[in-house]
């Protein structure tokens, strides 16, 4: 299975600690290309038949980012809004998800127990990322359950690596 892993930080080379080391862990997974959206569009222009492309030769996609804000960074829904294109990915003639499998892989700043009906953050993360959810069904792809990286702010350099591990099996499934 070819995996297509498109990574949306701001500063993935700078302040990012988790999301580069998971990106650099998913580059050496076997079958797997990862794209630095912020690298790859400073100025916030997308080429979009070129990302339409990638994911054209994927058989899953994976939207990789920290949560801000109980969302994700604004590349992200810029490359919802052009990429995913009538007549593309939905609609009449949009079949170019149809058969692939799509996925989410983020990372909080919170531990998992604030991501609670109980806890500070008041949702689950799987209510959290509902709309990821909802554009993969629309989009006509299979949901596959999001990989999270809870508590990245403090993370040991341990947890670190084992997550990087599992964020390598998880995207060799």
């Amino acid at each position: 299975m070819k995996t297509l892993v498109l990574v949306f930080h701001p500063d993935l080379k700078g302040r990012s600690h988790v999301n580069a080391a998971l990106a650099a862990a998913a580059e050496k997974t076997p079958n797997v290309t990862v794209r630095d959206e912020y690298a790859l569009y400073p100025d916030g222009k997308i080429d979009v038949k070129a990302e339409q492309a990638a994911v054209e030769a994927a058989d899953r996609v994976v939207f990789q980012f920290p949560l801000y804000w109980f969302s994700s960074p604004a590349l992200l829904k810029t490359w919802e809004d052009e990429v995913l294109e009538h007549g593309w990915a939905y609609g009449g003639d949009g079949h170019a998800f149809e058969g692939k499998e799509f996925a989410v892989a983020v990372s909080t700043g919170s531990p998992e127990s604030k991501y609670q009906p109980d806890g500070d953050n008041r949702y689950t993360i799987d209510q959290v990322l509902i709309p990821f959810d909802g554009t993969a069904h629309h989009i006509g792809a299979t949901w596959v359950k999001p990989f999270v990286t809870f508590a990245s702010f403090g993370i040991s350099d341990e947890a670190l690596t084992e997550a990087a591990k599992n964020y390598q099996e998880f995207l060799s499934k």
